[in-house]
C-alpha cells in the first residue's frame, strides 16, 4: 500500500475509513510518515462533512439518548462506551483540524500538534475498546450521541470557534470532569479503568494546551484580544455555558488563563 502524496490526502483517508481499527491503523500509519518526513507535502484535499462510520452503534441526538441502565456493571459499560466513542470522534477532529484549515496558512508546527493529538486519541481508543472487551462487551453494542460531531460542523467555517469549542471548552471539561469519575471508578473497586480514564487525562492536558497556542496565535494574528474574543465565541458556540467545578490545576497546566472561564 503507497502512502498518500500529501498529509490532507492522508487525513481525508483516516476520515474516511468506517472500520475504526481500520481508523487506528491508518492514524498511526499517516502519523509516522509524515513526523518522518516520507509525508512532506500539506496539500489541500478537502474532508468530508462527515467521517467513516461503523453499522454500529446507533447514533442518536443527545436528546434521544436512552438512559443508562441502574445496574452496576452495565452502567461502568456504559460510560467505557460512550467514552471510546468520544474518543473515536476525537481521532476524526484532529485530522478535521489538519485538512480543514489550510488557508490559514499555519505553521508546520500546526499540524504537527493535531497529528500528535489524532496519535493520542487513537491510543485511547484502543485502551478502552480493549477493557469493554476484558468486560465481555464491545465498540457498537450501546447507542452513541452525535453532539461532538455536531461541534465539528458548527465550528467549520472558522478555526477560531474550532479551537474555542473543542480543545478549549470540551476537552477542557474533560479534565474537570475526570478526577471524580476516576474517584467513583475506585470506589467501586474499578482500579483498571480508573487508571485508563487518568492516563486519558493526563494527555488531554497537552491537547487543551495545543488550543489554547493555536487560539492565542490566531487571535494575535487578526488583531484580537483573546479574552474577549474567547467569551464572546463560546457564547455563540457553545449550547448552555461553562460551569463549575473547574479543575484549575489541570487548566493551568495546560496554560489556560482563568479570565478565560471564570465569571
Amino acid at each position: 500500500m503507497s502512502l498518500p502524496s500529501t498529509l490532507t490526502e492522508a487525513a481525508c483517508g483516516v476520515m474516511g475509513a468506517p472500520d475504526p481499527a481500520e481508523k487506528v491503523r491508518l492514524t498511526y500509519l499517516y502519523a509516522k510518515a509524515w513526523q518522518a518526513g516520507e509525508i512532506s507535502k500539506l496539500g489541500n484535499s478537502a474532508p468530508p462533512d462527515r467521517p467513516g462510520r461503523p453499522p454500529k452503534p446507533q447514533l442518536c441526538s443527545p436528546a434521544d439518548m436512552p438512559k443508562r441502565s441502574k445496574g452496576s456493571g452495565k452502567r461502568r459499560t456504559a460510560l467505557i462506551h460512550a467514552i471510546a466513542h468520544i474518543e473515536l470522534n476525537a481521532i476524526d477532529l484532529a485530522w478535521d483540524a489538519v485538512a480543514r484549515f489550510v488557508d490559514e496558512d499555519f505553521p508546520k508546527a500546526f499540524s504537527d500538534d493535531w497529528v500528535q493529538v489524532a496519535v493520542d486519541e487513537a491510543k485511547h481508543f484502543e485502551m478502552l475498546v480493549a477493557r469493554l472487551k476484558e468486560l465481555d462487551a464491545h465498540y457498537g453494542d450501546f447507542p452513541a450521541h452525535d453532539g461532538l460531531w455536531e461541534a465539528a460542523l458548527t465550528t467549520r467555517n472558522d478555526v477560531l470557534d474550532r479551537m474555542v469549542l473543542v480543545p478549549m471548552a470540551l476537552e477542557a471539561r474533560g479534565l474537570d470532569t475526570t478526577p471524580a469519575t476516576v474517584d467513583r471508578l475506585k470506589s467501586n473497586n474499578d482500579i483498571a479503568t480508573a487508571d485508563i480514564m487518568a492516563k486519558i487525562a493526563d494527555y488531554e492536558v497537552s491537547h487543551v494546551a495545543a488550543g489554547v497556542r493555536w487560539f492565542e496565535y490566531i487571535c494575535e494574528k487578526r488583531g484580537l484580544d483573546p479574552v474577549p474574543t474567547f467569551k464572546t465565541r463560546i457564547t455563540k458556540t457553545l449550547k448552555g455555558r461553562l460551569k463549575p467545578p473547574f479543575n484549575h490545576v489541570a487548566r493551568d497546566l495546560a496554560g489556560m488563563n482563568r479570565a478565560y472561564y471564570e465569571a
